[in-house]
């Protein structure tokens, strides 16, 4: 079985940084795809992020372009979403998908997600 385990969300004043980790275990994902999204109440989901296991390619959504950083740790198989400087609109329960094809666009494994609320 699959666990996408997301952790590292809380409440946050604007320009506030958060770091948030996603755990997987039941299968590597060294060669796979893993990313974030998220999802605002009364939104769709969006893509926020996503690295390929082969060669570290990252991929960055274009609401928080510029204030993330998406990194992975292969040993730990783990990913992380680093957010900087936080404003209000980036309030959305955050989770963590993951893929054995790198190229995928549509995700077989998914987290529970971690709320992030950042306030005014």
């Amino acid at each position: 079985q699959v666990l996408l385990v997301e952790s590292g969300g809380g409440l946050v004043q604007t320009g506030d940084s958060l770091r948030l980790s996603c755990i997987a275990s039941g299968r590597t994902f060294n060669t796979g795809v893993m990313a974030w999204f998220r999802q605002a109440p009364g939104k769709e989901r969006e893509f926020v992020a996503a690295i390929r296991g082969s060669g570290r390619r990252t991929f960055y959504g274009d609401s928080m372009k510029g204030r993330l950083t998406i990194t992975r740790d292969n040993v730990k198989n783990t990913v992380y979403l680093q957010m900087d400087s936080l404003k209000p609109e980036d309030t959305a329960t955050y989770s963590c998908a993951a893929d054995l094809n790198e190229s995928a666009v549509k995700y077989t494994y998914w987290g529970q997600g971690t709320q992030v609320t950042v306030s005014s």
